[in-house]
């Protein structure tokens, strides 16, 4: 089998792994937040004094559950007692063999953009990697700085770093790598959350309680500001993961700008949900946050090419040169396009998208398509790696402008 197809195979595998703890993971995050926010103290005084601190009943399936949450710890540790771990440690190992299959592993292809930067693959790696160390790090150091001290100055430093690292990246790397490796870094915090503070301080409480001793509050108290930091999170990196389908984002001269707003609307999103489920209603979050989302897309929508706008008849312009043939554009589309896109492709082991561009027929039933990523976006060739010129993308402008005839 040929290289090419072993990693389209390998990174349909993975991403469908990735998929599936990725869920199991989101999914934990979600309902764990909710029901922290959603229990109400007990009533029964033997709950009170085995020292639950509040408690839910809830339905589902058919079937009645009454969840308990205690103050610090139970009296006795159960037999069985289940720790949330694997689901995060999985995610981002997936997630890393995936983005190294992806991105690392066809760096020249992906990762370099000669329009954006003159960084060699090696060093787009270098790079991607370095990311998403130093963003654990900073986020980290931020953390145990500002805390316990100003929650709402963290919050702005963090996303003020976010920032930095967007804009860092969108002009080194080629727009999707660059998008990939800001959600791939915020992801990674996320698991680190869970590594370094989140599943530590549950094993040392359960040690100490094993020993009779006293658990201290501040262990649960900081594993759970690290937990509903992962919450708000977790729409940022989504939106990060699935950009790669939608060029309008990554294309934009602003690239870094439309991925962080896009960010912060998500998370004021989430954020109206964390409080709802408290019983506060503050509808301002999601229709700011929904405002600022629409509003980037409006702003990122590609404008009407000067050439887009046929003459109108009858008039002094009727007399400008025919638009190209569908022939001269069908020589474009092979020459510049087909190596992704053909029925026997010759750089990517299949035709990406299901698109095909190799005859007549073809080549004008995806014009509208060709005019976007060629003409609006102008992402596509990838990294221009085949060297359309300008005036062949003026050529198809003509082309789509006179009908695609």
């Amino acid at each position: 089998m040929e290289l090419s197809y072993l990693i389209d195979a390998a990174s349909m595998l993975l991403r469908w792994l990735h998929l599936i703890v990725g869920i199991a993971w989101i999914g934990a995050s979600f309902y764990f937040v909710w029901l922290d926010n959603s229990l109400k103290p007990p009533t029964d005084p033997k709950l009170i004094e085995d020292g639950v601190g509040g408690e839910l009943w809830a339905m589902h399936g058919g079937g009645f559950y009454n969840p308990q949450k205690y103050a610090n710890t139970p009296k006795h540790l159960p037999e069985d007692l289940h720790f949330f771990f694997w689901p995060s440690y999985t995610t981002w190992i997936t997630g890393f063999l995936l983005i190294s299959v992806m991105y690392y592993f066809q760096a020249a292809t992906f990762m370099v953009d000669p329009s954006v930067s003159s960084i060699t693959p090696a060093q787009s790696v270098g790079i991607g990697i370095a990311t998403l160390v130093i963003g654990w790090v900073v986020y980290d150091q931020l953390a145990r700085l500002l805390i316990e001290r100003s929650q709402l100055l963290f919050a702005v430093l963090y996303v003020a770093f976010v920032t930095l690292v967007a804009f860092t990246l969108t002009h080194l790397l080629a727009g999707r790598a660059a998008y990939i490796h800001v959600g791939a870094m915020i992801a990674t915090t996320m698991s680190a959350n869970v590594f370094f503070w989140i599943i530590p301080a549950q094993r040392r409480q359960v040690a100490v309680m094993k020993q009779g001793g006293e658990v201290p509050a501040i262990w649960g108290k900081r594993a759970k500001q690290r937990s509903y930091h992962n919450n708000y999170l977790t729409l940022p990196v989504l939106f990060a993961m699935i950009s790669n389908h939608y060029a309008s984002t990554y294309s934009h001269p602003h690239a870094w700008a439309v991925l962080i707003l896009i960010m912060l609307g998500a998370v004021l999103i989430r954020h109206f949900f964390n409080l709802r489920h408290k019983g506060v209603y503050r509808w301002e979050f999601p229709i700011v946050g929904m405002a600022i989302i629409l509003g980037v897309l409006v702003w990122i929508a590609p404008k009407p090419h000067p050439q887009a706008v046929a003459p109108a008849s009858g008039t002094a312009a009727s007399t400008a040169p025919a638009a190209p043939t569908l022939d001269e554009i069908t020589k474009i589309a092979v020459e510049r396009c087909s190596g992704c896109h053909a029925e026997h492709p010759t750089i990517m082991p299949v035709a990406q998208m299901g698109v095909m561009l190799d005859t007549p027929e073809r080549v004008k039933q995806h014009a509208q398509r060709i005019y976007e990523r060629a003409v609006q976006l102008k992402n596509m060739p990838l990294a221009n790696m085949t060297k359309m010129t300008d005036d062949e993308r003026a050529r198809i402008a003509a082309w789509y402008a006179a009908g695609a005839k």
